[in-house]
């Protein structure tokens, strides 16, 4: 018999496993980019496809070859797990268990990368900058799902000026955080006026900021979600 409620807890609680995941394999991403040639590269000095100096193996491309691990192992599991339907389909129990044997798949997906030429790598990095922006997109409107969800959550009466006062505050606390992140991008990013391409997205993204603000203060915004 299978206890459905335990094995739904077990499904949402994969969904987090599988963010922690994704977050570590950024960290060490950056990781690889800025200290990855000084600590590895005794080990990858005997690997050829990283060359003499193991420069084929860090900086950019040692981003590019942790990206394709990550890929590697998430594409393995969208493989394996798409089309399930069902809490008490074997599926289910290797999306949301198996953990230990998801780590041998991790570690060995991590390290195939760093076995392929090159030249196989810059061309991943070229198909993945189309991949990268679906991915946003597709994460964007995960964001706004979950915004929404957190909304109702934390203000389910608006008539209550108790409620109300936390989603302003709540809000209020983003916005400053938001603010404080576009000036610590102007100045660890655009401190020289070389520095066009980062000044442009940066600019951007705090007039985008302002508007968003301007937006969701709108009266009739406001009452087209009452509708």
């Amino acid at each position: 018999m299978v206890d459905y409620g335990v094995e739904r807890k077990k499904s949402m609680e994969a969904r987090y496993y599988y963010g922690i995941v994704f977050l570590i394999m950024n960290l060490v991403t950056w990781f690889f980019r800025d200290y990855g040639q000084t600590v590895f590269l005794p080990w990858l000095h005997y690997i050829k496809v990283c060359g003499n100096e193991g420069e084929e193996c860090f900086h950019s491309l040692g981003v590019l070859r942790v990206s394709l691990g990550c890929y590697i192992f998430f594409l393995v599991m969208f493989l394996t797990t798409v089309k399930t339907r069902k809490l008490c389909e074997a599926r289910n129990s290797w999306h949301s268990g198996w953990w230990g044997l998801k780590s041998i798949l991790l570690l060995v997906s991590m390290a195939l990368p760093f076995l392929l030429p090159s030249e196989f790598v810059q061309i991943y990095g070229e198909i993945a900058r189309i991949g990268a922006g679906i991915f946003l997109f597709l994460q964007l409107v995960s964001v706004v799902h979950f915004i929404t969800w957190w909304s109702h959550y934390w203000i389910p009466d608006e008539e209550s000026w108790q409620r109300r006062s936390l989603g302003i505050f709540m809000s209020t606390l983003f916005y400053v955080a938001s603010l404080c992140g576009v000036v610590y991008m102007y100045k660890s990013y655009a401190s020289r006026s070389s520095c066009s391409l980062n000044i442009f997205f940066i600019t951007w993204t705090a007039i985008l900021l302002a508007v968003m603000m301007a937006v969701s203060l709108h009266p009739k915004v406001h009452f087209v979600f009452s509708v």
